[in-house]
């Protein structure tokens, strides 16, 4: 339980780092639209309910291969989720490694960059 709590402290320290920069909060509205897109077009057209709907949506684009036993029924809805897995997947892919980077946090320091820049003018 220890272990999910500071790693859950963690994840909320990186996610406000990550907010902080502008390409990680294009991307997190960019993939909130296209999970968005996703529930409405499998609400509408498979007729799941809401929160199937978004749990396909979400799951689906995380490379896991997380069995949800929901699966597209008409050929509009088969070409629909390979288009949406090809560009939600690159999405999602590249914002989870930009959310690992400010989770680690392998960025120097204010300090340290300064000292660098000063290193490197000499």
């Amino acid at each position: 339980m220890l272990s999910f709590i500071l790693s859950a402290k963690r994840l909320g320290k990186g996610l406000w780092r990550s907010f902080k920069r502008p390409q990680f909060l294009s991307l997190f509205t960019t993939l909130f639209l296209i999970i968005l897109s996703g529930t409405l077009f499998y609400k509408g057209t498979e007729g799941w309910y809401w929160l199937d709907a978004m749990y396909f949506a979400v799951v689906s684009l995380i490379p896991t291969g997380v069995e949800t036993g929901l699966y597209p029924t008409t050929a509009y809805s088969k070409v629909f989720t390979m288009i949406y897995l090809i560009v939600g997947t690159g999405v999602m892919f590249i914002m989870l490694l930009m959310l690992g980077r400010s989770i680690v946090d392998f960025s120097l320091n204010e300090e340290e960059k300064e000292e660098v820049k000063k290193r490197l003018k000499k």
